[in-house]
C-alpha cells in the first residue's frame, strides 16, 4: 500500500483512523472514489478505543430540545443493532433516583415516553426501590426512592472501527496505520492539493496527491488546521474510566446515576466480563502528543460514587484492575463548565481542506455522509446520501454477514462454540468470521477464551497475521482487549501470547522482549491506577 501513496491520484485523503475517519473512507469508497486513509498511530488509537462503549441514542439530548438529533440516533441505534449483532448488544439501562439526586420523577418520565416515541417503541418505566434492589442487590438502600429503565446498547468501540475499516477495504479503499501527515501540499493560490506523509517505522516521506483532504484527526484536527493559519478552535475534554473484576463489582445491566459532588451522570456497567465505572468530564492540559491518563483526582471522585452507592462493597483503589482515559474531541465556546460545551459534529470547509470533528460514535455514518455531502463541492460526482439509488445505500450502517461459512469453518475445524460466541465472531469480524475460525493451528485449544475475559485465544492469532499490528498495545489494547480486562495488562499470559503471535508478527526474540518491555512501560503510565499516595485518603469516613 505505501507504493501507492505518491503514484495515485486520489479523489479524497483522510486523515485519522478513528470512528470519523473509518466512517468517511468506507462511504466515499462506497460511492466509487480513489480513497486514501491515513493515521499516525494505530487505528482507533485516540478517542474511538476509550469511550463508554455505549450506542445510544441521546436521551440528554432532549433538555435541549434536540428532537431530531435524538430521532437519527435511534434509528442508527437500530440500524447498528440489527447489522452489528454480537458486536453491538441491547442494554437494558437503569438509572437510580435517590434522594440526594433531587431528580424530578415527572420531567425524567416525559424524556424516557419522547425517548421511546422517536425509537418507534415503548421500552422504560418505572421501578420501585424494591423491584430496583431485586435487579442490583448490592445497592445502597438509603435514600432510595425507586428508578427509571430505558434501551440503549453497547459496544466495543475500537473492533467497532476496524471492521468498518474492513469493509472500506472490501470496496477498494487503502487505508495505513502508522503513517503520520506532517503537512498540506498546496499551490500557487494557497488551496490545498494533497498531503506530506511520513511512513512512522521506517521514516520514509511520501507525498499523496488527492483531489480534497478530509481532516478527521477528532481532538487533534487543529494540527492540520494550523496549518494554514487557522485560530485553535478545539477543547480537549478527558474522561476516565476504572476497570474492576465482574466478581468485585457483580452488576449485569448498567446502571446511572448523578454524582453527589456536581450532579454529572456516571454509568457503572458490565463489558466484556468485566465491570466499567465512568466516566469524568474535565479540561485535559495535558499535551496531546502524551496518551492520557487518569488522575490520582479522578480515581478519587469515582471510587467516592462507588462507596456511596455500594457501601457494603467496600470497594478501594486495590479492586481496580486497570483505567483508560479518552480525549474528546469538542469545539470550545467558551463555556466555564466542560459538561456545558456541545457534543455536535462540525464541518469546516478551508482553502480545500475538509475539517469534521465532534459528534458521537451512534452516529458515525451520518457524520460521514454530511461530510461527504459537503465534499461536492470539489469532488461533484460524488454520490452519497440517503438517496435509494445512492451507491452503498442498500448496505446500510454495516454490511449484512451470513453465519453460513462460519458454521462451516466450525465444522472444519471440528469445534463447536456457543451461540453467543459465534455471534460474537460474526459482530466483530464481519466478512472474516470464518477466516479467523480457519486460522486456529490448534482449533480445540486456539477457540476456547481467555480465562477472565470473552476472548478467544484465536483472535491474537488473527489480529497478528491479518490486521496491521506494529506494536504489542496495538494487539493487547484495541485488536483485542484483554490489556484492559487482565491484571497487569496481560502480562501474566504472555508467554501464551508469545506461542500464538510471534512467529504471525515477523519479530525475533529479541524484538518481542523488546515490545513487552515497551508495552509494560506505556500500560504503567496510561492504564494502571495512579500512585496511592495521589489519592485523597477518604475512606477513613465511610457512612455506609
Amino acid at each position: 500500500m505505501l507504493d501507492q501513496l505518491a503514484n495515485t491520484d486520489w479523489d479524497i485523503a483522510v486523515v485519522g483512523g478513528g470512528i470519523t475517519g473509518a466512517g468517511i473512507v468506507r462511504e466515499a469508497a462506497r460511492a466509487g472514489m480513489k480513497v486514501l486513509l491515513v493515521e499516525r498511530h494505530d487505528f482507533a488509537f485516540g478517542t474511538s478505543s476509550r469511550s463508554s462503549k455505549f450506542v445510544h441514542g441521546g436521551l440528554r439530548y432532549l433538555q435541549h430540545g434536540k428532537l431530531g438529533l435524538v430521532r437519527d440516533s435511534v434509528r442508527e441505534r437500530e440500524e447498528l443493532l440489527q447489522h452489528g449483532a454480537g458486536l453491538v448488544l441491547p442494554q437494558e439501562f437503569l438509572v437510580a433516583d435517590y434522594e440526594y439526586q433531587r431528580l424530578s420523577r415527572r420531567l425524567f418520565k416525559w424524556a424516557l415516553r419522547a425517548y421511546d416515541w422517536l425509537a418507534g417503541e415503548r421500552s422504560s418505566g418505572y421501578l420501585e426501590p424494591a423491584q430496583l434492589l431485586s435487579r442490583i442487590p448490592s445497592l445502597n438502600r438509603i435514600g432510595l426512592r425507586g428508578g427509571f429503565l430505558y434501551k440503549d446498547a453497547q459496544t466495543d468501540d475500537a473492533r467497532l472501527v476496524l471492521r468498518v475499516l474492513r469493509e472500506a477495504t472490501a470496496v477498494g479503499a487503502c487505508i495505513l496505520n502508522y503513517v503520520a501527515a506532517t503537512g498540506l501540499v498546496r499551490d500557487d493560490d494557497g488551496r490545498v492539493t494533497g498531503v506530506s506523509l511520513r511512513d512512522v517505522p521506517s521514516g520514509e516521506t511520501y507525498q499523496a496527491r488527492a483531489r480534497l483532504v478530509i481532516n478527521a484527526t477528532g481532538a487533534w484536527a487543529d494540527e492540520l488546521r494550523e496549518a494554514l493559519g487557522k485560530e485553535p478552535r478545539m477543547r480537549p475534554l478527558r474522561g476516565s474510566h476504572l476497570v474492576f473484576d465482574a466478581d468485585r463489582l457483580p452488576i449485569h445491566q448498567p446502571l446511572a446515576l448523578f454524582h453527589p459532588e456536581d450532579r454529572r451522570p456516571v454509568a457503572i456497567y458490565p463489558w466484556e466480563g468485566a465491570t466499567v465505572v465512568g466516566t469524568t468530564d474535565l479540561d485535559h492540559d495535558s499535551p496531546l502528543t502524551q496518551e492520557p491518563a487518569i488522575s490520582g483526582d479522578e480515581t478519587s471522585y469515582l471510587l467516592k460514587l462507588l462507596d456511596l452507592v455500594f457501601p457494603r462493597l467496600r470497594l478501594s483503589v486495590g479492586d481496580i484492575i486497570s483505567t483508560f482515559s479518552g480525549v474528546r474531541p469538542i469545539v470550545g465556546s467558551g463555556r466555564k463548565d466542560p459538561s456545558k460545551e456541545s457534543r455536535d459534529h462540525v464541518v469546516w470547509h478551508e482553502h480545500g481542506l475538509l475539517t469534521v470533528t465532534g459528534g458521537k460514535l451512534t452516529t458515525f455514518r451520518l457524520i460521514a455522509l454530511d461530510a461527504l455531502g459537503k465534499a461536492r463541492d470539489v469532488v461533484p460526482e460524488l454520490a452519497v446520501g440517503e438517496a435509494e439509488d445512492a451507491p452503498g445505500h442498500e448496505l446500510g450502517v454495516l454490511a449484512q454477514v451470513s453465519p453460513d461459512d462460519l458454521e462451516q469453518a466450525l465444522s472444519t475445524a471440528g469445534c463447536d462454540l456457543k451461540p453467543e460466541a459465534r455471534a460474537r465472531l460474526l459482530g466483530r469480524y464481519g466478512l472474516d468470521a470464518a477466516a479467523v475460525v480457519a486460522c486456529a493451528k490448534s482449533p480445540k485449544r486456539e477457540l476456547t477464551t481467555i480465562p477472565g475475559t470473552h476472548t478467544l485465544w484465536v483472535e491474537l492469532r488473527w489480529a497478528a497475521r491479518q490486521e496491521s499490528v506494529v506494536h504489542l498495545d496495538d494487539l493487547l489494547l484495541r485488536r483485542t482487549r484483554i490489556g484492559l480486562l487482565l491484571r497487569g495488562g496481560g502480562l501474566g499470559v504472555m508467554s501464551q501470547i508469545r506461542s500464538l503471535v510471534q512467529h504471525e508478527l515477523g519479530w525475533s526474540d529479541a524484538e518481542f522482549d523488546q515490545q513487552v518491555n515497551r508495552y509494560r512501560d506505556l500500560w504503567n503510565r496510561s492504564y494502571r491506577v495512579p500512585e496511592a499516595a495521589a489519592i485523597p485518603d477518604w475512606q477513613s469516613t465511610r457512612t455506609g
